[in-house]
C-alpha cells in the first residue's frame, strides 16, 4: 500500500464534511453507541459508489450532466432537510430521555443516505483510485476492492474517533440548555453550508 494513497485518503476522510458533521452530531446528542452507528452508516454509504464505479455507472455520472445534477441536488435537498430537522430538535441533535432516544435504524438510514447522495464520492472512485492501479495490473478489480476496503476502514476508524470524542463531551453539553441551543444552530448551519457548497461546486 503506497504512502501517497494512505496520506491522501486520510486527508479526504478527516476533512470536515457531511459524514463528519453527522457523526459528531450523533455523538453529542445520543452518546457513544449512536456515534459508532453513525460512523458505520456513513462508511456503508460508500459501498454503492464503489459498486457504481466497478459497474461503470460512476463514469456515466461523471460524463452525464443531467445524471450528475440530479444526484447533486438530491443531496442538497437532503442536507437542507437535515438542517431543518436539527433546528426542530427532531434530527441528529434531538436529545431525548433514554427510553425515547432516536431509533438506531433511523441513525443508520440517515448516515447511509448522506453518503449515497454525495456525487463527489463516485467521482473519487473514478478519478482517484485508478491512479493507484498499475496499467499492467493482473487483477485490477481485486486491487480496486483492496484499496476501497482500506479507504472504508480508514473512514470508519476516523469517524469513530470523531464520534466518541463528541460523545465524551455530551454530558458537558446537554446539561446546559443554552449551549445545546447554540450547538443545534451550529450544526444546522453546517448542514446548510455543506448543502450550499455542494450546490455551487463545479463538476
Amino acid at each position: 500500500m503506497s504512502p501517497e494513497f494512505l496520506l491522501v485518503s486520510f486527508i479526504v476522510v478527516a476533512s470536515p464534511g457531511t459524514g463528519v458533521i453527522y457523526t459528531l452530531a450523533a455523538g453529542l446528542a445520543h452518546g457513544g453507541r449512536a456515534s459508532v452507528l453513525a460512523a458505520f452508516a456513513c462508511t456503508l454509504g460508500i459501498v454503492p459508489h464503489l459498486l457504481a464505479a466497478m459497474l461503470g455507472l460512476a463514469a456515466l455520472l461523471h460524463t452525464s450532466a443531467l445524471a450528475y445534477e440530479a444526484v447533486r441536488y438530491a443531496g442538497v435537498a437532503y442536507l437542507l432537510w437535515m438542517a431543518w430537522q436539527t433546528l426542530r430538535e427532531r434530527g441528529a441533535l434531538s436529545v431525548k430521555p433514554a427510553a425515547g432516544r432516536r431509533p438506531p435504524l433511523r441513525v443508520v438510514i440517515d448516515g447511509i443516505a448522506i453518503n449515497i447522495l454525495n456525487p463527489k464520492l463516485s467521482i473519487f472512485f473514478v478519478a482517484f483510485l485508478p491512479q493507484f492501479i498499475a496499467a499492467g495490473e493482473a487483477r485490477p478489480l481485486l486491487r480496486m476492492l483492496v484499496l476501497s476496503a482500506v479507504f472504508m476502514a480508514m473512514t470508519f476508524a476516523v469517524f469513530v474517533v470523531y464520534g466518541l470524542f463528541a460523545a465524551a463531551m455530551r454530558a458537558h453539553v446537554i446539561s446546559r440548555p443554552a449551549v445545546m441551543t447554540w450547538m443545534r444552530r451550529t450544526f444546522a448551519a453546517a448542514f446548510v453550508m455543506l448543502g450550499l457548497r455542494l450546490a455551487l461546486q463545479e463538476r
